[in-house]
């Protein structure tokens, strides 16, 4: 790197800060291994120590708040994998690293591959939501990829024979720790996908330390895991024990008996829930038949009481009654009729009609001699004077006029002319005589000056 004049004068704290701002920007945050000496602990509660190698060594602190969450005591000569902050102690100029977190060597190795993996495939995309595929219920067959001699099967088989006896279960064994581990339990995974022979598998093992899980923590076996189809529950170890298998994997069980009970039926649970289906089944059926028998005997007295033979009976009552009360009735009126008619002959024996018939006779023919003259006389009345008015009619009529040679004329939109402003030249008119209509053409519009009468 090619080295920049600075012409500017710094003093001894300017120096000091614009070295530890610069170690602050370029370095960052490392990952270191050395072996620890010079530990101390004040009252304060920091850590202070030195790490070194065989060539060279540096100061470094751990602070209380972060010391804290260290799982061992450390001791002078222990191998340490820390991440830490590089920085520089201003008043002193020394430089010296800020420890976040602490682990011993061997499984900080362990612990830096774990993360440098997590954080490879999580920017890859592999942990997202949208890969994970539903666990099908309830599974109608389950593939267990573990060893075939671990307490892990063992456990998955005792909740499974407890829950769900009758659901099938096929064992792929493979090897769960060691060299090989990774690449069979990788193969298991790809042969359970190729036979498709059950609808969810459960990969896992039981508890152990960071190496007895590494397997899990492999690419190879993420890998494997995010390619199936079929879906995976990841079960490794107990619950405080986290593997990329569980962050990849469609669903983290704590342990291989909880990822046994989620793919699984609760065989008493369903015998629970099926007995409690039959009582209120046969609640329903014993309300419905209640019902239905209210009904029924409702429909059956409602029938009793209106049965046809009762109706007919009641009806052949009620005509027998008005038939006495029609009866009963006739005979009324006729003796009433009886009784009047014997009244009236008897008035008719006492006064003789005939002269008074006789008398209404001649009256009813004088009356209509009368009314004959009268219609008569009024008849000639009227006629005269309809005489008298056809008359008059006829001296005022314009036909009249027009038999003494004098003519009407009218324009084509049929108004009277009266004046000659009324055509123009050219104009066609209709001109009305005694006996018809002539149509003629105006060819000439002469006025007549009319002479004003003198004033007095």
């Amino acid at each position: 790197m090619p080295t920049q004049q600075n012409s500017g004068i710094y003093s001894v704290s300017k120096l000091n800060q614009a070295v530890r701002e610069l170690l602050d920007h370029e370095m960052g945050r490392i990952w270191l291994t050395a072996e620890i000496s010079n530990f101390s602990q004040p009252s304060s509660g920091h850590w202070y120590l030195t790490l070194k190698d065989d060539k060279a060594q540096v100061r470094a602190a751990m602070f209380r708040g972060q010391n804290a969450r260290v799982t061992f005591r450390p001791q002078n000569g222990q191998q340490v994998l820390v991440r830490a902050t590089v920085t520089l102690y201003e008043p002193r100029g020394d430089y010296q690293i800020i420890i976040d977190s602490m682990q011993p060597a061997g499984e900080g190795l362990l612990q830096q591959r774990f993360e440098l993996l997590k954080q490879t495939l999580g920017a890859e995309g592999l942990f997202d939501s949208i890969h994970k595929q539903a666990l099908p219920s309830p599974a109608k067959c389950i593939g267990v990829i573990t060893s075939a001699t671990g307490a892990a099967l063992h456990d998955i088989l005792h909740i499974l024979r407890r829950r769900d006896p009758s659901l099938p279960v096929i064992i792929y064994p493979t090897a769960v720790q060691g060299e090989q581990a990774p690449k069979q339990i990788a193969r298991a995974i790809e042969l359970a996908n190729l036979r498709n022979e059950c609808d969810v598998l459960i990969v896992g093992r039981g508890g152990g330390s960071l190496e007895d899980l590494w397997a899990f923590n492999e690419e190879i076996v993420a890998r494997a895991i995010f390619a199936s189809h079929i879906p995976v529950v990841s079960a490794v170890g107990h619950e405080t024990d986290v593997t990329i298998s569980d962050f990849i994997a469609d669903v983290r069980a704590p342990t291989p008996s909880a990822a046994a009970e989620l793919v699984s039926r609760n065989q008493l649970e369903l015998i629970r829930q099926l007995q409690s289906s039959k009582q209120r089944l046969e609640m329903a059926m014993d309300y419905y038949l209640a019902g239905q028998q209210q009904r029924f005997s409702r429909l059956h007295s409602r029938l009793q009481q209106q049965h046809p033979q009762l109706r007919l009976a009641r009806q052949q009552h009620q005509l027998s009654l008005l038939e006495q009360r029609l009866h009963n009735a006739i005979m009324k009126r006729m003796q009433i009729a009886q009784t009047y008619y014997e009244q009236l002959q008897r008035r008719l024996a006492q006064q003789d009609l005939r002269p008074q018939l006789q008398k209404q006779q001649r009256l009813l023919q004088q009356t209509q001699y009368q009314l004959q003259n009268m219609m008569s006389g009024l008849l000639n009345h009227y006629r005269q004077r309809f005489a008298v008015a056809c008359s008059k009619m006829e001296t005022v009529s314009p036909l009249a006029t027009l038999a003494r040679g004098f003519s009407i004329s009218e324009t084509s939109e049929g108004s009277v002319l009266k004046k000659t402003s009324q055509v123009k030249l050219g104009q066609k008119l209709k001109t009305r005589l005694n006996d018809g209509w002539i149509e003629s053409e105006v060819t000439e519009i002469t006025k007549i000056k009319t002479k004003r009468a003198p004033r007095l």
